[in-house]
């Protein structure tokens, strides 16, 4: 497996992966023990066997094998023999006939070794080892000894070997599944402040349980790199204020000279051309203003304030309020509420400038005599607020330029704007845990501010 296809394990599937392979080589390792415990019986029985069978055979010196009656007395004195006396033997003929001994067999038995089973018919051996050797004149000597001590021996030694490999697949399976969940938690925490932050609650931080083991160093790790974030975010934030604050000093008193340049024109002209200046400074005004609320939002301060509100109410008031603003520029403004959201938790006045922000952006870029449309309806991430016009529309590869700061399209540079607009919409959308889509209305454009389901 390359080191490619190693990273693009999901941890279920890595772990899944690993109890895998524990388990094929447990139960590998568990076959292998019992298939060597029953090798290392029947090599130790075969052993015996054929020392018995070497006595029983033994011959004298100078001298061919036994006798019958000889090889029948020495059967005969081993089976009475205490280390023996669990032994079968027997001796037949070629042709299988029997000719003595302590055991009689079923089946004719093949010459060397061979297993038995309890179908063999020998009284008190469930499982055994056979050996069958010449003994000479048309004569076979048959020699049995069992491989179990007691009658289902195998059986329980199975079951046994079940057991205590089963109980080590329970324990490793129950480390691997408190070790999963363990890592899901703490990482699941470290997600649950990823997502904080992204909502706009820069303080929030991992915790950190105090086990000073490897979690607990990555998560302080973790909360030092966001500590040095929010440090670096809150001087430039710091510092953006500052000079928006200075500069808002003496465009306030340019203003102030404007406006009495306005009252004190001489001509038309003179008037006129203080009247734009006028104009100008109002607009660096109002954008100053913006950036400062844009900053305000995404510091997540409101979020403190955030207090359960009837929205369908909200939007239906401001929605409302707006139609005879909407006529007045000569437009069909029309408002549809198809969900109750009584207890949606959120800060009212930043939805109402939303909300607000919406529909005039509707009303200045949208047709004239156009409809505008202004929906509340539940979605799949909770409930979408739309505003919809039949204007020009936004084609979809400047969409994301629309919700930059400053992010004006050459079409609406001849209007006046700063550009700020759909991105304060979009700074409240995600302080509220949603987001701003642009998307296509067929014609003109309809803007979705997605609000989780609270």
């Amino acid at each position: 497996m390359t080191a490619r296809a190693i990273r693009r394990i999901s941890l279920p599937g890595l772990t899944m992966a690993v109890l895998a392979l524990f388990l094929i080589a447990t139960v590998a390792t568990g076959i292998s023990v019992l298939a060597t415990n029953r090798m290392t019986v029947a090599h130790l029985v075969d052993r015996r066997v054929d020392a018995i069978a070497d006595l029983v055979l033994e011959r004298d010196p100078g001298e061919g094998l036994p006798g019958t009656d000889i090889l029948l007395a020495r059967i005969d004195a081993l089976s009475r023999q205490r280390d023996t006396g669990d032994v079968g033997l027997a001796l037949t003929r070629a042709d299988g006939q029997w000719l003595g001994g302590n055991i009689r067999l079923r089946r004719r038995l093949p010459s060397g070794r061979s297993d038995l089973r309890t179908d063999d018919g020998i009284i008190g051996l469930s499982h055994g080892r056979a050996l069958v050797r010449d003994a000479g004149a048309g004569r076979r000597l048959i020699v049995v000894a069992e491989t179990e001590p007691f009658d289902s021996y195998r059986e329980m030694r199975t079951r046994i070997y079940l057991i205590g490999f089963g109980s080590i697949i329970l324990v490793v399976l129950g480390g691997m599944t408190a070790f999963a969940l363990l890592v899901a938690r703490r990482i699941g925490d470290q997600r649950a402040a990823v997502d904080a932050i992204i909502a706009g609650n820069i303080r929030h931080r991992v915790p950190v349980t105090g086990s000073a083991d490897e979690f607990d160093r990555q998560a302080a790790a973790f909360n030092r790199m966001l500590d040095r974030i929010a440090e670096l975010m809150e001087a430039m934030r710091g510092q953006s204020n500052d000079i928006a604050h200075d500069l808002r000093t003496p465009l306030a008193r340019l203003r102030g000279q404007l406006s009495a340049m306005v009252a004190d024109a001489r001509d038309d002209d003179q008037a006129t051309r203080a009247a734009a200046a006028l104009a100008q400074c109002d607009t660096l005004l109002a954008m100053f203003a913006a950036l400062l609320r844009i900053a305000e939002i995404e510091g997540g301060v409101r979020r403190a304030g955030f207090a359960p509100f009837d929205l369908s109410a909200l939007v239906e008031e401001i929605a409302t309020m707006m139609i005879p603003v909407a006529e007045d520029a000569g437009h069909r403004l029309s408002v549809a509420v198809d969900v109750a959201m009584p207890d949606f938790v959120g800060d009212r006045q930043l939805l109402t400038q939303a909300l607000v922000n919406l529909i005039g952006n509707a009303i200045k870029y949208g047709v004239a005599g156009g409809a505008i449309r202004v929906s509340l309806d539940a979605c799949e991430d909770g409930v979408a607020l739309r505003v919809a016009d039949d204007g020009p529309g936004i084609p979809p590869e400047d969409r994301a330029r629309a919700l930059r700061r400053f992010g004006r399209l050459d079409s609406s540079r001849a209007q006046a704007g700063h550009g700020l607009g759909l991105p304060l919409v979009a700074a409240i959308a995600r302080l509220h845990g949603g987001r701003l889509v642009l998307d296509d209305a067929k014609p003109g454009l309809v803007v979705s501010l997605i609000l989780p389901g609270r």
